[in-house]
Order: C-alpha cells, then structure tokens, then sequence
C-alpha cells in the first residue's frame, strides 16, 4: 500500500507571517495539490509551470479582473484602467501606443545612464551610512529604478520623493483580499482607501504634468505617448493617467524586489557571489536566477471564460484562476534541483514576467537596471556580509521584497 499524500497547505497559510521570510515550502505544497478550487469553485488555484504558462497564454483567460465573481462591487465600477487589466482588442491599441518607448534600441540607450546612476547611488551610500554599512533597499534598489523611469517620463527630480508613499499605497491594495487576514496588521486608513487617495493624487499629478506637455513639448516618454498615435487613435487623458500611474509603479517597484532579492541571494551563496566577482559577465544569468528562485512577482490571476478547464477541475466563467508564479519557477518537472540557486542554470522559460499578450512590457528595463545593479555590487562592494538583524520582509504576498537590507562590508 503506497503512503498517503501530505496533507494540502491551505492557501491561507501563504498569510502567515511566519512564512514571510521562507514562503516556498508552503508554496510547494500548494503546486503538488493543484489544480484545486476554493470558494466554492469560484478561485482556482495553479502552481504546476505547465498550466500557468497555459493560462497566461490562452486567449479565454481574461485580465480583467472586475468582471471575476469575487470581485467586490465598487471593482465592477467603470474607471479608467490601464492596459495591464484590459483584454484585445483596448489592450492591444493601448499596449502598442506605448511599446515604441520600450524598444530594445531605446532600453540599450540607457545603459550608460543607469551605470552611472548606480555608481552615484554605491558612492553616496558609503559616505553616508557610516563606515562598512550599506542598506540595501533605500540607498541602491528603490532609487535607481524610480530615477530611471522618473527621467523617462520628465518627472522633475525634486518630485521623485512623492511617488514611494503613493506607490507603496498602490502596492498594498494588490494584496489578494480572498487570502483571508492578511499577513500585515490592520492599517488606518484601510488599504483600499490608501490606495484610492494615491489614485486620485498621481491623477492630480499626472493631470498638471500632461497639461504642461501638450504646452511645452519635451524629449521625454511623456510627451511620446501624447504625441503617439495609432491608426488615427490616440491616448485619452484617461488612458495618459492610467499608464504613466501604470509605468511608474510599475517600472520601480518590482525592479526593487528583483535587485534586493538579487542581492539577498547572492549574499546568502558566497559562492555564487565569487563567482560573480570572478566573471562580472555572469550578472545577466544572476538575474533571470533571480526570477526563478525568488521573483518579485509571486502571483497573479486571471478570470476564466468560455468553459475553461484544466485536468478534472472545471473553471465556470467568472471564476479567479490563481497563478503561484514562484510555485511555478520551483517545479522540480521544469528546473532540476530547482531549490538550488546557480547563476549558470540559463533559466529562460521561468515565467516572472507572465508570458502571451501581457508579457511585462518593462522586462527588458528591469532586466537591465538588475543586471548593472547586481554587477555594480558584486564588483565594487568589498567582502560583503549580511546583517541578520538589518532583514525585514514587506508584508506584502504579492509583490516580495525585504523592506530592509542591511549589507556590512571590509575597508578595501
């Protein structure tokens, strides 16, 4: 007689805040049992690679996310979105508008700004924080993306300070609300009207800032996108405001979480890290290893249509279909030793960036601005050790990244 299985993790446990520091157990155990159905068949849960690089690729699975049954009613409210929640055929004018400015021409022409932005920040670090200290998070990851696509846009640098406790706002309220409790105490305001505000703040933003683009034209992403124009079709403000909000959250906040996670690992595999320093030509592998063994993106979802089905689980239209992207770059069926971290794998079919019609737009920017961050550090940080007590996660499930890094390092 075969053993029985283990029991299934219940997928509250990813809520915990014990399984902040460490989630993959848990999520392992979620990616053996799926698919599964909760709430009444109403969420269905994916860990395995195979069936969500399926969903993210099937044209029934919507992303739009206020038409599932479990969205709460003041969701289902019509407001300007951005693409990243639209389906074809909004989605595809909208995505094309902007992906001019994300060309790989256009990302290649920033890497010597970003270098030398991430030399400043290194620099600046170690005169500031005292002697052999550097924390991570604050003094490199958070403000070399958010300078970055800032200046993208032709937001004014003496703006750039506005944008963390907006975006951090906007973050929170992407908390699945079906994960019942949370693993952040409760907070006045609530989430929902934290994040409502910073909406309506960026929007007053926005609003001034487009306005003195349609007047002064500049060289900047911002006053592309007014000029943009697609078989006749241009952005509404509406739709302006709902993606530059869309590509300034975007753009930094889970490029924070994949250079900090970056680091992390590194610092927790000295020998990766030597490896590293030994051939600075391996940053790009140290990256997309990254976005396998720990990516910023742990989840996302979808929203079943036309009778979608996968093994014996049935979707009814409507229905949420959970993806454990972080369950997925784990799969032991995909990665060999797939809780292992090596630089050398070559992972290039994780899935951190989704895949199909909504692969990140922003990945070759993320992927650029880690590349050089992780070499930088790698390169020019002597003997880097890492402060056990300077570590604190976000209490955030979603997006996962420490809140705080703290690096002590050797006088050259």
């Amino acid at each position: 007689m075969s053993a029985p299985l283990p029991a299934r993790p219940a997928l509250t446990a990813l809520a915990d805040p014990a399984a902040l520091p460490d989630p993959y157990p848990v999520l392992a155990g979620l990616r053996e049992a799926s698919p599964f159905t909760e709430a009444g068949g109403a969420l269905v849960v994916f860990g395995r690679h195979a069936d969500c690089s399926r969903i993210l690729r099937d044209p029934r699975a919507s992303s739009e996310r206020n038409r599932s049954l479990l969205a709460p009613a003041v969701e289902r409210e019509q407001r300007p979105r951005s693409f990243l929640s639209l389906d074809p055929p909004d989605h595809t004018r909208l995505r094309r508008l902007v992906s001019k400015a994300f060309a790989p021409r256009v990302i290649a022409a920033l890497e010597p700004r970003i270098t030398q932005v991430c030399g400043e920040l290194l620099t600046a670090a170690g005169a500031q924080a005292g002697p052999g200290t550097l924390e991570v998070v604050s003094q490199l990851a958070y403000p070399l993306p958010v300078r970055i696509i800032s200046e993208m846009l032709g937001v004014p640098a003496g703006d750039h300070a506005r944008f963390a406790g907006w975006s951090a706002s906007l973050a929170n309220s992407l908390q699945p609300r079906f994960l019942a409790g949370g693993s952040a105490p409760p907070a006045s305001p609530s989430p929902v009207t934290a994040a409502a505000q910073a909406r309506l703040e960026f929007a007053g933003y926005f609003r001034e800032l487009i306005a003195d683009r349609r007047a002064r034209p500049g060289d900047d992403l911002l006053s592309e996108l007014i000029r943009a124009e697609d078989d006749g079709q241009r952005l509404s403000e509406p739709e302006l405001i709902a993606t530059c909000v869309l590509l300034l959250v975007a753009g930094h906040e889970t490029t924070v979480g994949l250079i900090s996670n970056a680091i992390l690992a590194l610092l927790r595999h000295p020998d990766q890290l030597a490896a590293l320093r030994a051939d600075p030509g391996l940053a790009e592998g140290a990256v997309e290893e990254t976005l396998r063994y720990d990516a910023p993106v742990q989840l996302t979802g979808r929203v079943a249509r036309r009778g979608m089905k996968a093994g014996p689980v049935s979707a009814p239209d409507g229905a949420v279909l959970l993806l454990l992207l972080a369950a997925a770059g784990r799969d032991p069926e995909v990665f060999e030793a797939p809780d292992s971290f090596d630089i050398r794998r070559g992972a290039a079919s994780h899935l951190a960036f989704a895949a199909g019609p909504h692969f990140c737009l922003g990945a070759p920017l993320a992927r650029l601005e880690a590349a050089i961050a992780v070499r930088a550090f790698a390169t020019r940080v002597p003997g880097p050790e890492l402060d056990p007590a300077g570590l604190a996660y976000k209490p955030n499930l979603n997006l996962r990244m420490p809140a705080r890094l703290v690096v002590r390092f050797a006088r050259r």
